[in-house]
């Protein structure tokens, strides 16, 4: 995970010659890189760091010249012109390859490692000599070379091997090509120059040999295999010229294999193979360092993209903007909420930020000291920190734009949550309420008219009491169908036990005016929805008996494309108002804390209509 400041005026930390801005990458790792260079201090680095570049690439020249002279200088090497030339085109190209890797990310160990596989295989031709010393160091590194090519490109772009198979793979390569190197040494068979034989059995050289061979070829081979499997473990597309890149390498790897094959099979044409396959080595460094100069010569899309910023656009087409100036169409925004202390996307929903093992890579946005972004990329993007750096402090604005967005999609999100638990909270004490009215108050109405009834029919012999009884009876029967009335009102215990359509049909019943009911449902749908619904309809009923001097009315309920759809249309006299009208307002409240829309038609003289749409997918 990096971390970079989006202001472009950056405040100098005190105490310190230069700014200096924190890149954190993923596994715990951290380095510094100089955020805005000034101050003698700075100065004096970077031309210690020229310097040391210069020498570099002068000692590798120079081991150039020195292989050319050796190859012409030898007795035992054939065509020597051609193959010092096949030599120093891998030497150079991976020294100087390496040389500017290290200038343009001296924090990343891809550089150097370029480097020491170019004066590795410079060291090689030491053999080419006839001078003991020499010939000895330089036939003990012979087949080294390879395995430091499967360690470059194993290790692309951050120069870290990744897990601890790729480690193992590579150090047991190694051992391979020193250690069985060393024992053919011991066996004998190369001749006079040799300070290490202590023997002559050639035959067992020569099975040391095979087997050095075949293991270095199936270490290329395993190493085709992880470069694969990496590729294809991506989460999203890889940029295309890093995955050129990485084709390159693999194409280094099958054409090392084929060459040592070669020999082990003793295959005609090996001096063709040989040749081809030298070339094709050289040029994967190459191919890496076009990509280092594309990746410069690509900053100078900021300047499209601040283009398109002054255009100012929405916070959807900011991602393409930026994913458009660093060449990642896999790009991905989470933007810092520090009300909610959480990463979200654009619509407002928590967003994760992902690890290393994920194969994704994160940049966290600053400005003005404040968190406002995290850019989700691909990992090689890492290898590119002025790039990102650039992008982020030219987005720095319309970042905190699009961060204002989330975070009113988030705090929007936040209120219809908090909404629905209100009034499920209050549904569930409405729910109490009814059952407590039915196992209280009712019942004891209930008995009480039981008793009055017994007491009746002892007191048949007088009228006047048998009258107040019946009185009395008659009060306790209305009190109880208002009581009931109130508990359906609070709770309709109806929707809960036989569902929607069974409880419109007993509204129906009880409609004030002429009613024709509609339901189009198949199955039960949540219960939150029903309720939802039937109250919709009995407070549209409601009004219709209060207020509308209706004829008729008619309900309908269906449902469509997982949403429930409730209208409820009179004849009245129209001129509802939704705004003062606090049962309508209540009904709006809890239709959309469901997700719904509540909408209603009123005009003068022509009726109300009421429609609700809920959503009820499952």
């Amino acid at each position: 995970m990096a971390r970079i400041r989006a202001d472009p005026q950056r405040k100098r930390p005190r105490g310190s010659a230069c700014a200096v801005t924190a890149v954190q990458y993923g596994a715990g790792r951290t380095v510094s890189t100089s955020g805005l260079v000034e101050g003698v201090d700075a100065a004096a680095v970077r031309a210690r760091r020229s310097s040391v570049s210069w020498a570099i690439a002068l000692a590798g020249c120079a081991a150039a010249a020195c292989s050319v002279a050796m190859a012409h200088l030898s007795d035992h090497v054939p065509a020597p012109h051609l193959q010092s030339t096949l030599i120093n085109w891998i030497t150079l190209s991976y020294i100087l390859s390496g040389v500017v890797a290290w200038w343009r990310r001296p924090q990343s160990r891809f550089g150097p490692l370029l480097i020491a596989a170019g004066f590795v295989n410079f060291l090689t031709t030491l053999s080419w000599v006839s001078v003991d010393l020499p010939y000895t160091f330089g036939q003990a590194l012979d087949l080294l070379p390879p395995v430091l090519f499967l360690h470059v490109f194993l290790a692309f772009p951050t120069g870290r091997l990744q897990g601890r198979f790729e480690r193992r793979l590579v150090a047991t390569a190694y051992l391979t090509a020193i250690g069985l190197e060393l024992t053919r040494m011991l066996l004998g068979g190369f001749g006079p120059h040799n300070l290490l034989e202590v023997t002559s059995r050639p035959d067992a050289a020569a099975v040391a040999l095979r087997v050095q061979l075949i293991a270095i070829s199936a270490f290329a081979l395993t190493g085709i295999g992880v470069l694969a499997l990496r590729r294809r473990g991506a989460a999203r597309p890889v940029r295309p010229f890093p995955a050129l890149i990485v084709e390159s390498f693999a194409l280094v790897l099958v054409m090392i294999a084929v060459l040592l094959m070669s020999v082990v099979l003793a295959l005609p044409g090996f001096a063709t193979i040989q040749r081809v396959t030298f070339v094709v080595v050289g040029i994967a460094p190459v191919v890496f360092l076009i990509g280092l100069l594309r990746a410069r010569l690509a900053r100078s899309t900021v300047g499209e993209l601040l283009v398109e910023l002054r255009a100012d656009p929405g916070p959807a087409d900011l991602r393409d903007a930026l994913a458009r100036a660093l060449r990642d169409p896999s790009l991905a925004l989470a933007y810092w909420l520090p009300q909610f202390g959480s990463y979200a996307d654009l619509r407002g929903w928590p967003v994760e930020l992902p690890g290393r093992a994920s194969g994704r890579a994160t940049t966290l946005i600053d400005r003005d000291g404040a968190h406002v972004a995290a850019l989700v990329h691909h990992p090689s993007l890492d290898d590119e920190p002025e790039l990102l750096e650039a992008v982020g402090a030219a987005a720095g604005i319309a970042l905190e734009n699009g961060r204002l967005h989330s975070e009113l999609r988030a705090r929007l999100e936040e209120l219809t949550e908090s909404r629905v638990r209100v009034i499920e909270a209050g549904q569930k004490e409405r729910q109490r309420l009814e059952r407590d009215l039915h196992d209280g108050a009712q019942q004891r109405l209930v008995a009480l008219s039981l008793e009055l009834g017994r007491l009746e029919e002892r007191l048949r012999d007088d009228p006047e009491a048998i009258m107040r009884l019946g009185e009395a009876r008659r009060e306790i029967a209305t009190s109880l169908e208002e009581l009931r009335d109130i508990a359906r009102g609070i709770h309709p215990a109806v929707v809960s036990a036989h569902g929607l359509p069974v409880a419109l049909e007993s509204l129906a019943a009880r409609a004030p005016v002429p009613l024709c009911l509609t339901v189009a449902l198949e199955g039960r749908l949540p219960e939150r929805v029903e309720v939802a619904a039937y109250y919709v309809v009995c407070e549209s009923l409601s009004n219709v008996g209060k207020h509308a001097h209706a004829t008729s009315a008619s309900v309908e309920v269906a449902g469509e494309d997982w949403r429930l759809v409730v209208e409820v249309v009179d004849d009245g006299v129209g001129g509802a108002d939704t705004d003062r009208g606090s049962g309508l307002r209540g009904l709006a409240d809890r239709v959309e804390a469901l997700g719904g829309r509540l909408q209603v038609w009123s005009p003068q003289g022509g009726g109300t209509r009421v429609r609700a749409e809920i959503p009820c997918a499952p």
